[in-house]
């Protein structure tokens, strides 16, 4: 018998001090059976096949719990059968409100329906009555593992679950944080205890809310401003947050939210200037940004004090895409937990503030889910807060915004406790405020905080609610505001008096009245240790000079590092060769393939001290079987013992390699990465899509953050974007990366876009983006193809003396002279029409590439077609079809850079409503076709 037994077995029988640990145990056996010892799972399976099944599963521990009540080591607590039965019924009772009285929490400050009844959570349903209430029971857990009157445990369930705050935590099947988030709540039968200066302060808090909102509606009539108003208690909560955070020792926190209550955080919570916030209602931007936006999307950072120390904030700039910024977020905190070595996630947190229909009704909230307990992606837990104001947008029903019973139903994905509470109770909203820290600091892992409230005006304040929700708009017009209900109650308790709560209106008007705070919360001149410099990347031009090159030695000395496995690893027979012929590459005995001048890439940045991240579908072999920076072990099976990465191998002094398998989920992992590169200027940030076409999914990023954040919100961002892309005959989603859509959003220089022909391209492209002082997204369209394509390998000399070439010239030996025919192409379909030119033995006309097509290099591309005076014929030729691809984009730079007697025609394939056909005998048919037209003229 196991010492687990032994020491809850007895010497003969079972005793009732026991029960909560059988309890557990057998809760533990319910999730997984092989989870506990195989004599308690012999006992359970016997409870198992002698249950009747009634009502709960924990029927039959709940049965022999009665017969352990009947040998309670000292006094007896029950004395006959009946009595007996009458116990089992208090414990199924007891869990009965564990399970679902957050059904019967008074959570609704509009109390607009009356209750479901719930028979489980009835006396009667469970065999006793009120003469029972006298009566004394074995409490369990919930009593201390004491004896009470029934009376007693049916108030402190009542109390605990089914008051302002409704609990949901019985869906977690790890035994120990069901029961410590059982335990915090049962002890305090959720219900505060805070002092008269923390209720004063919960007061303010709600007060400034409150007081802002209507100033801002009746000196801003008719602005969108998405008022908070009926949600006060939100800033009461963030307050606690920031307070309790910097107590319990985070020194950073991020917040990201959409539109809801966002002003009112940026003055009440981060400390923003009223006298600015008002300019931008006047129309006069703060900042000085080419396209900037508006009030409710703009971003902030200050440093607020705690007891514990300055804890720096910042609150992302977000779209209107609402949810969409909250992996942006996720990224942003794991960055800076890496710049801060901080492992466990303690000195970074971040904070999401969600809509109710948005929070469900949105999928990048299940991939950010999905990400938070991923060892790429986790950052110790966030803190989720739904401001749930019962209607979403202009819908109130919600059988038409969800197929839940709960909106934060989807947090259980992972397993994540909810607590609902009213926000009409602000001391309720702060007590579970301080649950959700105490539970992310003792687990590491996601929280949700569902404030149940109201929206006082329409969805913005132009909109009219009551065209929609007449009968819901009628109880609002009747509510007299949380502030108001919270000073009543103070008053009531004698902690305030009236005159108290009028003072604190008026002094914060009249502090609005001169732009000012009633008080400055935020500290002025803090200086943070772990703050991000972008100073050195602001001003500069993408045509900054730069050196890529490496000199042999280094070359050869990184060769060895990147092919070097531990002794005793069995390689797959495959990487053995690849590894061995990765040697005679930088030898020069082969040339160089794509998959190495990538690698020697990444392994000269680490070790100058540039830190590299790679994420992906398949990042670590890499889609197409070419990188291979993480090896296999043929011999053992553990992933962590059978796996090895050469790249974390250079050197003790070298900086942090990272290669991530994702999850398949384009939009939050490429907006997680996004957010991370936008917090990490001095590291290679890496997303790699399966095929190009897959960020078809996460369009919303690339729109709405990637290519526009800089003008909009004047944000610096290096992230790289790795898209496989050529028309190989695979059909229409296998190959087109959509390259037409990068370049429709190029402009005032916002991002780079890239379509390499050649390996070394890759190495000097990837050492270019970090060394060079100029942060700005990098698109690569990289061919499939290529990767094994031996023509498009480089010689080590590239490596050497090389750097990236916006334009690459003709590497034939022409005539320039003599040719008439300029073709110009960019990525694979060079050398389909090199192939054509050779058949056909033209010596006449001559194809250039243009392996940058944004920023496009004008003053290269003239200097180029200036040496071919006697080629009259210009032809762009490209594999897409003539409707998509760089043609439409691109065409007026290329006229720009020829001369008056040149003219320019397309050789391609027709516009089409399909990125690519699917058979190949069409797709060969079409290169045949659009190469013939490109070199010859003829179709």
């Amino acid at each position: 018998m196991s010492n687990e037994m032994q020491q809850h077995w007895g010497s003969s029988y079972l005793f009732g001090s026991n029960a909560p640990f059988i309890e557990e145990l057998y809760e533990r056996y319910l999730a997984d059976p092989a989870s506990v010892d195989e004599e308690w799972r012999k006992y359970f399976d016997n409870w198992q096949h002698l249950g009747n099944g009634r009502d709960v599963a924990h029927a039959p521990v709940q049965a022999s719990f009665v017969e352990l009540t009947k040998r309670p080591r000292g006094a007896t607590v029950v004395a006959d059968d009946s009595q007996a039965e009458k116990q089992l019924q208090v414990l199924r009772l007891i869990s009965a409100h564990r399970i679902l009285g957050t059904r019967h929490a008074r959570l609704d400050p509009l109390q607009r329906f009356d209750q479901e009844a719930l028979k489980e959570l009835d006396l009667e349903h469970h065999g006793l009555s009120l003469a029972d209430l006298n009566t004394t029971f074995q409490g369990g857990s919930l009593m201390g593992n004491s004896v009470a009157k029934l009376s007693d445990i049916v108030a402190k369930l009542k109390q605990t679950y089914c008051g302002s705050i409704g609990i949901e935590y019985m869906h977690i099947t790890d035994s120990e944080r069901k029961k410590w988030v059982q335990n915090w709540f049962e002890d305090r039968a959720s219900t505060p205890a805070f002092s008269t200066d923390k209720k004063k302060r919960i007061l303010k808090q709600i007060t400034a809310a409150e007081t802002l909102e209507k100033y801002l509606h009746t000196k801003y009539v008719g602005q969108k401003r998405f008022s908070l108003e009926g949600g006060e208690s939100l800033i009461a909560s963030i307050d606690e947050l920031i307070q309790g955070a910097g107590e319990r020792g985070v020194h950073e926190m991020v917040i990201g939210m959409a539109h809801r209550g966002r002003l009112n955080v940026l003055v009440n919570s981060l400390g923003k200037s009223p006298k600015d916030l008002f300019s931008e209602f006047e129309g006069r931007p703060t900042t000085d940004l080419p396209s900037g936006d508006v009030k409710y999307h703009m971003g902030f950072s200050a440093d607020i004090p705690t007891p514990g120390g300055p804890i720096h904030l910042s609150l992302a700039f977000n779209p209107s895409h609402l949810e969409i910024v909250n992996p942006v977020v996720v990224g942003s905190v794991r960055a800076r937990q890496e710049r801060r070595k901080d492992r466990d996630g303690s000195q970074v947190l971040a904070i999401l503030v969600h809509g109710d229909s948005a929070f469900i009704g949105l999928g990048t909230n299940q991939g950010t889910f999905n990400l938070s307990q991923t060892r790429g992606y986790g950052t110790g837990g966030t803190v989720h807060i739904v401001v749930n104001n019962q209607v979403g947008f202009t819908t109130s029903d919600t059988r038409d915004t969800r197929s839940t019973l709960f909106c934060t139903d989807i947090a259980k994905m992972i397993e994540a406790p909810v607590f609902h509470v009213n926000g009409d109770d602000p001391e309720a909203v702060v007590l579970v405020t301080q649950a959700a820290l105490d539970y992310r600091a003792k687990f590491g892992k996601d929280v949700v905080i569902d404030i149940v409230c109201f929206r006082r005006h329409g969805h913005n304040e132009s909109d009219d609610p009551y065209l929609t929700q007449p009968m819901m708009y009628k109880k609002i017009s009747q509510h007299p505001g949380t502030r108001k209900l919270y000073l009543d109650r103070l008053e009531t308790e004698g902690v305030v008096a009236s005159a108290e709560g009028d003072a604190l209106i008026k002094a914060y008007r009249a502090a609005l009245d001169k732009g000012e705070h009633v008080e400055q919360t935020s500290l002025t001149g803090h200086q943070r240790q772990f703050a991000i410099d972008f100073a050195p990347y602001f001003g500069t031009h993408w045509a900054h000079p730069i050196n890529t090159s490496l000199p042999a030695a280094d070359l050869k000395r990184l060769a060895e590092k990147i092919t070097k496995v531990p002794e005793d690893f069995k390689l797959h027979r495959t990487v053995d060769k690849l590894l061995k012929d990765r040697i005679s590459m930088v030898n020069g005995d082969l040339p160089v393939d794509w998959g190495m001048s990538e690698t020697l890439a990444y392994a000269s940045l680490l070790e100058s001290g540039y830190p590299v991240r790679i994420s992906g579908e398949d990042s670590g072999r890499g889609t197409f079987s070419h990188r291979h920076a993480v090896v296999h072990d043929q011999n053992r099976e553990k992933w962590d013992a059978g796996a090895y990465v050469p790249l974390r191998n250079l050197s003790d002094t070298q900086a942090n390699f990272l290669v991530i398998d994702s999850i398949l989920n384009e939009e939050a992992v490429l907006a997680f990465e996004y957010g991370y590169a936008s917090s990490a200027p001095d590291s290679l940030v890496i997303w790699e899509a399966q095929f190009g076409d897959f960020a078809n999914g996460a369009q919303v990023v690339i729109d709405q953050f990637i290519t526009s954040g800089e003008t909009k919100w004047g944000r610096l961002c290096g992230l790289t974007m790795i898209l496989p892309h050529g028309y190989d005959g695979q059909g229409p989603e296998h190959s087109s990366a959509r390259l037409e859509r990068y370049l429709q959003l190029c402009a005032e220089h916002n991002v780079q876009v890239i379509m390499p022909s050649e390996a070394s391209q890759m190495f000097h492209l990837l050492r270019r983006q970090m060394i060079r002082p100029y942060r700005k997204p990098l698109i690569i369209l990289m061919s499939k193809r290529l990767l094994r394509f031996k023509d498009a390998m480089s010689p080590i000399e590239h490596f050497t003396d090389g750097e990236f070439r916006t334009v690459i010239s003709d590497p034939v030996a022409l005539d320039k002279k003599k040719v008439k025919r300029v073709v110009i192409c960019s990525g694979q379909v060079y050398y389909d029409l090199a192939n054509g030119r050779k058949e056909r033995e033209l010596d006449d006309v001559a194809i250039v590439r243009v392996e940058q097509l944004y920023p496009f290099p004008t003053e290269t591309l003239r200097a180029e077609l200036a040496q071919y005076s006697a080629a009259k014929d210009i032809v762009w030729a490209q594999e897409e079809p003539r409707n998509q691809g760089a043609w439409h984009q691109i065409r007026h730079r290329l006229e720009a850079c020829m001369s008056a007697k040149q003219t320019l025609t397309y050789a391609g394939r027709d516009s089409s409503a399909s990125p690519a056909v699917g058979y190949m005998s069409k797709h060969t048919a079409q290169l045949k076709g659009f190469v013939e037209a490109a070199l010859t003229g003829n179709k």
